[in-house]
């Protein structure tokens, strides 16, 4: 095993957890799983020259970034397009609306859309007077109230979806019916009940493993890439220097103390698979790896209640790691369910990386 996979870390819900748990578990865990280390710090020569590990602008990848004034708390949003469906998209803990920078730039490409990524509460540019209430009500309610202010009433599709806590967050926006536009799917990616919630007894172990702080951006970036927490040196260079702050010259710490949001954890993930069949749209899970599903969701995906992708080669942070072929799965079920039109511009995609979707488009095809 190369020492990238060895220390595939997570900033979301990566706990370390002992070699008798199960496989799935484990692959879950796999960046220190086994070792109860944290990861080494970078070199000064890794990952080339300093030059190119500068962070890189928002403006790089989205059209606007907006503030939308809610009850006093200011959240802030990238949007991109002009036209066409809604792709709402939710970042996992300890993330932000930067972490979809490069799938977005690249969904727009391949399909006619808008979409929309917020910092939620806590997260990135986004101030809240209360920056530790993470409960999925609250964030729930954020989350349909800041649909509401960008878009108001509109009769565009809008497609959910969301990474890691992001990921059951929309499944509960779906479920609670929070909001008033027309829901045409859902989108999850890498998160699954039954995992997630074993992964929860060791998070605040994994937290206090990462380091504390960095001296500069440009070493948060190194550590990003070189702790294998993301893969893809572009995309740790657009997202990661929004998950720190600036407290004191030379030192930039955690943009957000998960610590002090324990009490939610659980509550995000209790009773997801069964909202996620439950939920009356099509739906696709995207998972980064073949043994993240529970019984539920394995029974629901014989009886076809959802289409799943799994993608090779990546981490827990998909959208990051491989936005490319993320976008274009994405892109293939909105199309398939004509919830999108490809844009005229790309010439026909390729066949699908998963054999399962290979599959369903030739017993579909027309």
């Amino acid at each position: 095993m190369s020492e990238d996979d060895e220390m595939d870390m997570l900033p979301d819900l990566q706990p370390v957890m002992p070699q008798s748990m199960s496989h799935r578990s484990n692959d879950l865990l796999r960046q220190a799983v086994t070792h109860g280390r944290p990861p080494p710090a970078p070199s000064s020569n890794s990952y080339g020259k300093r030059k190119e590990m500068a962070a890189l602008p928002w403006s790089d990848f989205f059209d606007k970034k907006r503030e939308v004034n809610i009850g006093g708390d200011v959240f802030n949003v990238y949007l991109k397009g002009t036209d066409g469906p809604i792709f709402y998209l939710l970042h996992g803990g300890g993330y932000s609306g930067l972490t979809w920078a490069c799938f977005a730039k690249e969904l727009a490409r391949l399909v006619d859309c808008r979409v929309i990524a917020p910092d939620l509460r806590g997260h990135g540019d986004t101030k809240c007077a209360d920056e530790h209430d993470l409960s999925k009500e609250t964030q729930v309610k954020d989350i349909s109230e800041i649909l509401n202010k960008v878009y108001g009433r509109t009769d565009e599709l809008v497609t959910i979806v969301g990474h890691s806590m992001g990921g059951a967050l929309a499944v509960h926006t779906m479920n609670a019916k929070a909001l008033s536009a027309k829901v045409a799917a859902l989108i999850v990616i890498d998160v699954v009940e039954g995992s997630a919630m074993e992964a929860l007894g060791g998070m605040v172990h994994f937290l206090h493993s990462r380091p504390s702080s960095f001296d500069s951006v440009d070493k948060a970036i190194r550590w990003c890439l070189s702790s294998g927490t993301v893969k893809n040196q572009t995309a740790a260079r657009v997202s990661m220097p929004s998950q720190v702050r600036e407290v004191s010259e030379n030192e930039f710490t955690w943009r957000i103390d998960l610590t002090s949001t324990e009490q939610y954890w659980k509550g995000w993930f209790e009773g997801l698979s069964s909202e996620f069949l439950g939920c009356a749209v099509p739906k696709l899970l995207v998972l980064a790896g073949v043994d993240r599903l529970d019984k539920d969701l394995t029974i629901g995906q014989m009886q076809g209640k959802f289409q799943t992708c799994v993608l090779p080669r990546v981490g827990h942070c998909v959208q990051e790691d491989s936005p490319e072929k993320l976008a274009d799965e994405v892109a293939r079920f909105v199309i398939r369910h004509r919830i999108a039109k490809q844009n005229l511009n790309i010439p026909n995609f390729a066949p699908s990386q998963d054999p399962a979707i290979r599959l369903y488009e030739q017993r579909h095809h027309h």
